[in-house]
């Protein structure tokens, strides 16, 4: 195993030793003063967490310059808002680890009548505290293939939890929910998934996918515009949206990303909004789920 493997796995087991030795510690007559048996062993974890972020971080990096951006087809249909873009910055979501250097999040936002408020529920301070998913219009939209491609990994059995868009939801998310997620690993930061082979060394990943929506599995193949799942909840997310990018690798924890550009929208900004009409894959021998 190289380096950056064995650190999380490290990191892990001092996780797992740190709760003994504190459950020990009511429960039992260790011996020794109490720092000795919690404070240093919660030290070297901290230093393990730190160690851990900055070699995935560095081994994430981008080699050179990077390559022209890959185009395919946008993964949704009608009207949507950009969150996080590389169009901004890069990386976009301030690492490069996951491969997720030139991700991009969008969010459903449909048109409402004049006067009328967003379909969309906005972020509050206060209250609600969370929200249902079916408050907001991106949760069970369709995802579609970006490209003709061989399913590599698809996983859906993670659960659809509650919203995090208020204040106190935002704040468990990102020094609670968040920091335990990734000590678990990728799979439980980036959710239920879906993981497809573009052909010469490119990869899309489909992140925050709806518990059990997926309609294909490890190597069926699909077309462009085929239905594969539906947005979901899952994962380190605050609320329903799709996470997805481009990457060169089908291992998360080894890929490092690539710049996309959607036909027919480009890579759209920051709160831009973008529709892409409804299109149809057609259909050809092997292929699985349905089209739309």
């Amino acid at each position: 195993m190289s380096v950056r493997e064995v650190v999380p796995v490290a990191m892990r087991l001092s996780w797992l030793v740190l709760f003994a030795l504190m459950i020990g510690e009511f429960v039992t007559d260790l011996p020794g003063p109490g720092w000795a048996t919690t404070f240093l062993p919660a030290m070297v974890v901290l230093a393990l967490m730190v160690a851990t972020t900055a070699l995935q971080a560095r081994a994430a990096e981008p080699r050179g310059e990077p390559g022209p951006p890959v185009e395919v087809d946008p993964p949704v249909t009608g009207r949507w808002s950009a969150l996080n873009s590389p169009a901004d910055k890069v990386p976009s979501h301030g690492t490069h680890v996951y491969g997720q250097t030139y991700a991009i999040d969008i969010v459903a936002d449909p048109e409402t009548a004049e006067g009328e408020p967003p379909a969309r529920p906005t972020f509050r301070w206060f209250w609600p505290l969370f929200r249902r998913n079916h408050a907001f219009p991106a949760f069970g939209a369709p995802l579609l293939a970006v490209a003709d491609a061989t399913v590599v990994r698809a996983s859906d059995g993670q659960r659809d939890h509650l919203s995090r868009n208020s204040l106190l939801g935002l704040v468990y998310l990102m020094l609670i929910e968040g920091n335990i997620r990734s000590i678990a690993g990728a799979r439980r930061v980036i959710g239920n998934h879906v993981i497809l082979d573009l052909g010469d060394g490119t990869y899309a990943a489909y992140a925050h996918v709806r518990r059990g929506s997926l309609r294909v599995k490890a190597g069926d193949t699909v077309r462009a515009g085929q239905r594969i799942g539906s947005v979901g909840n899952s994962g380190n997310s605050s609320e329903p949206h799709l996470h997805v990018h481009l990457m060169d690798s089908p291992d998360l924890d080894d890929a490092r990303g690539v710049p996309f550009t959607w036909r027919g929208v480009g890579v759209p900004a920051n709160g831009e909004t973008f529709t892409v009409e409804e299109r149809v894959a057609e259909a050809r021998p092997g292929d699985v789920g349905g089209a739309g």
